[in-house]
């Protein structure tokens, strides 16, 4: 699906206006209105928020379905598909581990739990967020569909993904008999970017709802009394984001990455202010081929990213895990910190890019040494807006990793598009 370059633009403009006008909105209701009023106002907006979000994710398994199973049928060969997965999953796992490692030398280094200077949380206290263990059979069985149909009623994407890989590979084999139904997938594939275009004129609505209701309810000053700890997540994504757009430069070259940067602003903006990375799928999707990356490659890598390469949720979840223990005076050896990024690298993987997600990977990993539970209360008030940036990252991450796929799946840079 081709989309101008003025259309893109000037969603993105209202895109900001919105988030603007939710910052303003939001600051008036939260200091002129009772805090049960501004409750329920916010209540209110995030109807426009729900709605437009489960339009979303209306869209998601179809095109994911559709995309990855045509994408791949595209390939040729099993060999290249197997080719193409080994290279994706080095590069997530490379991305992984440098997140994790980055957010526990941050959160090292700036020590924002250290003299918090807040009320802790009796350890004793529920924090509210489910922290059932993790278990390794449940989670490669989960992996694994026993029902696509019920995986897309569900927005698995993960199992989502493991079926169309299945199907791709055996309309690869199928031969001319598969045509009828390539033909059928990439009909679909099209007919759910039309209604994604279809969608997205409600984006700036729900930006400016989004905004509006966190801080009519939370209000600016919450991001003052948590500002040491914000502010030093944000620098730690900001070196995150140094890192992966150096890492795309080293292999697409400088210049690409300048041009990929605005093809994925507006991905990214709808991402941060919405606090979920599902909801840029389709316009990141579309960005990616826009940039020329071939769609059998978009198609394939992205989905995978989405459950693989969530760089921002993973260094918040290092970064505010040991946040907490450093606000309950727990010193976690070098041994323990290395243990928490090999356990984050598992329990991270499969979780959806749905905001508050990583507060289940938190409160999973926080038993395993010895960190009370309760303090995710902590974090609670400021997650959202946390969500928003490293929601963001994962954008900007699974757009680096695409690229760099395409290019060394095809030899050539990712500028010359291929179906």
């Amino acid at each position: 699906m081709t989309v101008s370059a003025s259309g893109t633009n000037s969603l993105t403009r209202w895109i900001l206006v919105g988030l603007v006008a939710g910052l303003g909105v939001g600051w008036a209701i939260n200091a002129n209105v009772a805090p049960d009023q501004a409750k329920a106002i916010a209540g209110t907006l995030s109807i426009i928020t729900d709605v437009f979000l489960r339009l979303i994710k209306m869209i998601i398994a179809p095109l994911v379905l559709a995309t990855l199973t045509v994408g791949i049928a595209h390939m040729g060969s099993g060999s290249a598909v197997g080719r193409t997965f080994v290279r994706t999953l080095a590069w997530f796992i490379a991305a992984s581990v440098f997140s994790l490692g980055l957010g526990i030398l941050m959160v090292n280094l700036l020590a924002p739990g250290v003299g918090v200077g807040l009320p802790l949380p009796d350890a004793a206290a529920a924090s509210g967020v489910a922290n059932k263990a993790f278990n390794l059979k449940d989670f490669i069985g989960h992996i694994f569909p026993k029902s696509i149909i019920e995986a897309m009623a569900t927005n698995e994407v993960l199992q989502i993904v493991v079926f169309s890989l299945f199907a791709g590979v055996a309309l690869i084999h199928m031969g001319e008999k598969a045509k009828v139904i390539n033909d059928g997938l990439d009909a679909i594939m099209h007919m759910m970017l039309v209604i994604t275009g279809y969608v997205m004129k409600v984006a700036p609505f729900a930006v400016f709802a989004a905004i509006a209701s966190s801080i009519a309810v939370e209000g600016l000053g919450i991001l003052i009394t948590f500002g040491k700890f914000v502010g030093g997540f944000y620098l730690a994504l900001a070196m995150l984001w140094v890192f992966l757009l150096g890492a795309g430069s080293a292999v697409l070259g400088f210049g690409e990455v300048r041009r990929l940067i605005p093809e994925i602003r507006e991905p990214f903006l709808i991402t941060f202010a919405t606090a979920s990375s599902e909801a840029a799928y389709p316009k990141l999707l579309a960005a990616m081929e826009r940039f020329g990356v071939p769609n059998r490659i978009a198609s394939f890598v992205l989905p995978l990213g989405y459950s693989f390469n969530l760089d921002g949720s993973m260094m918040y979840c290092a970064f505010a895990s040991i946040f907490i223990a450093q606000a309950y005076g727990i010193d976690l050896s070098l041994g323990q910190e290395l243990a928490m990024l090999g356990l984050l690298m598992i329990t991270s993987k499969g979780i959806a890019g749905v905001p508050r997600a990583s507060l289940v990977v938190i409160a999973a990993t926080l038993p395993y040494f010895n960190i009370p539970e309760a303090g995710l209360l902590l974090i609670l008030a400021v997650d959202h807006f946390l969500d928003m940036g490293r929601s963001a990252t994962n954008v900007i991450g699974n757009a680096v990793a695409t690229a760099v796929i395409a290019k060394w799946d095809a030899g050539q840079a990712p500028a010359e598009a291929q179906l």
